[in-house]
């Protein structure tokens, strides 16, 4: 039961809308302040959607006393490790961290105390649930048989799509490119070193580093894993504060590293990254492995996957079998109206199971590089059919299942289970199914 603690002055402040357990609560405030959430990610959320938030919130406290019961528990690590990356999301979006600082009115030590018990409930609830839905499988009679319950009229309409793989080669740079590049860049080291010039000047005049050549090449929170080349790392957390690196080399280019501040393991750095220029001739040399690669792709000698493993400069495409995936659901079947103008192009002029002809190519990291495309499997607008969308079909019919199987769930585990809801939300349609009582579970 809630504390006497409790005054109906406090109440009238900030109502208790549920309560799980023996202690677990819901706020008014919190339900409002996950509303606001929803609304500025979609514009045409309305209140009327509140009960469904709330039932959320109840579901994620019933995971919790249920994980207490269950003994399942979410490391000290893991937390933290969550927290360090919803801070370097913030960061990314704001700049800096001194400016998410600014904007939020909180030191970062401040930020992960105040989410640090939210988040841990979370990955708790999260890991609870997976738990009880990990067994739920589908065989494909199910998939079948859940497509011929959609009545005909509606069924989905689905956009062409491709599924599509490219073989990737990075244009070979002379040896006598990489030696004025690196030549360039030990200058600059003398010019800071022995010559006092600013490290973060020098960074804004000559760095090719777009991502921090505007911000004097500040990367902040730099750690021992992510996106960092492995030699930029060992470069980096060798430095002591102020200390700037030999050339360091990596597949980006040469580096020099300043430490601005170390803080374990991670640091606040600034770099200074000199690129070897790439010819037409390097240019030409890796359109013509291409060729030969291609020529044997079609003469059937070798699979484009062994192919992708073997000449592919892409280390990312290599765990993918050189398939492009869309990048938020990881998904090979590619929505045509979002691929860009170029890439549709191209397809246009190849059948299924073709190959393009050598050519360059703008990377994601907005570079030339060269590559060949392959067409793995076309399909043209339509109504979604087994042939064709299998895998969407099977995805929506294993998420009803495993929402089946949660609803069941509940329906068990619910009576050994304190439950009270405000009478303000007991008549929702998504709260209706949920028992309310005001005694103690079994």
């Amino acid at each position: 039961m809630i504390s006497s603690g409790y005054t109906n002055a406090q109440e009238s402040v900030d109502k208790i809308l549920a309560v799980v357990g023996r202690n677990r609560i819901i706020l008014q405030s919190e339900l409002e302040a996950q509303v606001l959430q929803a609304k500025q990610q979609d514009p045409k959320f309305d209140d009327s959607m509140k009960c469904y938030i709330l039932q959320q919130m109840i579901m994620q406290k019933l995971m919790l006393e249920q994980a207490e019961r269950d003994s399942v528990l979410v490391s000290d690590d893991d937390v933290e490790g969550q927290l360090d990356n919803r801070i370097r999301y913030f960061t990314q979006m704001y700049g800096s961290k001194e400016r998410l600082e600014q904007l939020s009115g909180k030191t970062i030590y401040q930020m992960k105390e105040e989410f640090r018990e939210s988040i841990k409930e979370q990955m708790t609830a999260e890991k609870m649930q997976n738990q009880i839905l990990e067994p739920v499988k589908i065989t494909p009679a199910e998939v079948e048989a859940f497509y011929k319950k959609i009545p005909t009229d509606s069924l989905p309409f689905f956009p062409a799509t491709v599924e599509v793989g490219q073989i990737v080669v990075d244009p070979p740079v002379s040896p006598e490119m990489n030696d004025y590049a690196r030549q360039k860049l030990e200058g600059i080291r003398k010019e800071i070193v022995d010559g006092g010039k600013n490290f973060e000047t020098m960074a804004g005049i000559y760095s090719e580093d777009p991502g921090s050549k505007d911000n004097g090449g500040k990367y902040e929170g730099v750690t021992r894993t992510g996106p960092w080349a492995a030699e930029f790392v060992t470069a980096t957390f060798k430095l002591q504060n102020g200390d700037v690196s030999p050339v360091v080399k990596t597949k980006f280019g040469f580096h020099i590293i300043k430490m601005l501040q170390r803080k374990g393991d991670e640091a606040d750095i600034a770099h200074i990254l000199i690129r070897p220029k790439v010819t037409t001739s390097d240019f030409n040399k890796a359109l013509f492995t291409l060729d030969s690669i291609r020529q044997t792709l079609v003469s059937n000698k070798m699979s484009f996957q062994e192919a992708v493993g073997r000449f592919s400069t892409d280390e990312a495409a290599k765990r993918t079998g050189g398939m492009i995936a869309d990048p938020t659901t990881g998904v090979s079947e590619l929505d045509m109206t979002k691929l860009d103008p170029a890439m549709v192009m191209l397809l246009d002029t190849l059948s299924p199971g073709k190959y393009s002809a050598p050519h360059i190519f703008i990377t994601d990291a907005h570079e030339q590089s060269c590559r060949i495309v392959f067409l793995h499997s076309r399909t043209t607008p339509h109504k979604a059919n087994m042939k064709d969308d299998y895998n969407r079909i099977m995805e929506v019919a294993l998420a009803q299942k495993k929402q089946m199987r949660l609803q069941q769930w509940v329906t068990s585990k619910l009576p050994t289970y304190y439950l009270k809801i405000d009478p303000h939300y007991q008549a929702c349609n998504a709260l209706k199914a949920w028992k309310t009582s005001t005694e103690s579970g079994k």
